[in-house]
């Protein structure tokens, strides 16, 4: 009688196991020779050899499935287990699946372009205004490229500059004085990750969230680098932030040119490194517009009024 203790990695046991176990019960009834024991993250499984192999090749199988899809129901794992390939529903295009096990793909054609550009490029610049999945879109790639371990880490970052609010004065360390602004990628990472194996992640250094400062003086190896609201970075800031690139990594920088929140006098990063890095091989540009905007529509609205705002005023200023 062999006994073998499998430890689950990668994905949330909760995922595996089921609501109320259903989906471990489900796989006990289908080896009824091995004594099956799930706690926490690890299986122990002791009984028949033969039956004790068919489980292991059987349960990584298992384990592939939830990391890919982020689901796992019955019907899967009968298909699974019986040597099947798994019916999906055909969705082109999918980058990953989101915690539901909804398809996350390019909702737009510039969306689209974006996808190619990070396929094609190391360094890929995305601009467009709030709302055109520039920055989700992005780190759904990011999420993938960790999935498939063709890197090792993940790394978030945006400048801490104020948009009518001053650090200094919110409650809290500075942790909590900055994890505001870090919050959309939080939420962003939340519909693809499972929040315990995101927390997890996170204690490891798997995914790295962090202001643009704390990017100072590293190099960036073996990772998705993602710069976030690059419009609020000054020059120094992003030509620091590009030159931390290391090797087997990619980088997408991402920005709205109609929120910069600088001082006047102060020339946005983001505009000026487009300028200077025009036509370098190997850095990718992507400009998405509102008809990319895949919020509610009453922000493509709103983003139009803003507009001609702006029109009518350059108007004023010309007569």
């Amino acid at each position: 009688m062999l006994e073998k203790h499998i430890v689950i990695e990668d994905i949330d046991p909760v995922i595996l196991y089921g609501v109320n176990n259903a989906n471990i019960q489900m796989v006990k009834a289908l080896y009824p020779k091995l004594r099956i024991v799930a706690r926490g993250n690890v299986i122990h499984v002791m009984g028949d050899e033969l039956e004790m192999s068919a489980f292991e090749e059987n349960i990584d199988k298992l384990q592939q499935h939830c990391l890919k899809y982020n689901s796992l129901t019955e019907e899967d794992i009968l298909q699974i287990t019986r040597g099947e390939k798994v019916r999906r529903d055909g969705v082109e295009g999918v980058i990953v699946y989101s915690v539901t096990g909804k398809p996350i793909t390019a909702r737009s054609e510039n969306q689209q372009k974006l996808v190619r550009a990070y396929e094609e490029n190391d360094m890929l610049f995305a601009v467009g205004p709030a709302g055109s999945g520039k920055t989700y879109t992005s780190i759904a790639l990011a999420v993938r490229a960790l999935k498939n371990k063709e890197v090792r880490k993940i790394i978030l970052s945006r400048p801490a500059v104020e948009a009518g609010e001053k650090l200094g004065f919110l409650p809290g360390d500075m942790k909590e004085k900055i994890d505001p602004y870090l919050q959309p990628l939080y939420d962003a990472l939340e519909d693809m990750i499972p929040v315990q194996r995101l927390r997890e992640m996170m204690e490891q250094d798997v995914v790295q969230i962090a202001p643009l400062a704390f990017m100072r003086g590293r190099t960036l190896n073996d990772a998705v680098v993602i710069l976030d609201e690059a419009q609020n970075t000054t020059s120094a800031q992003i030509k620091m932030f590009l030159t931390r690139m290391g090797m087997n990594s990619k980088m997408i920088v991402t920005g709205d040119m109609t929120q910069i929140d600088l001082p006047r006098n102060v020339k946005s990063g983001l505009v000026e490194a487009l300028e200077i890095l025009e036509g370098v091989p190997g850095i990718g540009v992507v400009h998405l517009n509102k008809r990319d905007i895949v919020r509610h529509r009453l922000v493509t609205r709103i983003v139009e009024a803003y507009e001609r705002r702006e029109k009518d005023a350059g108007k004023e200023t010309t007569e």
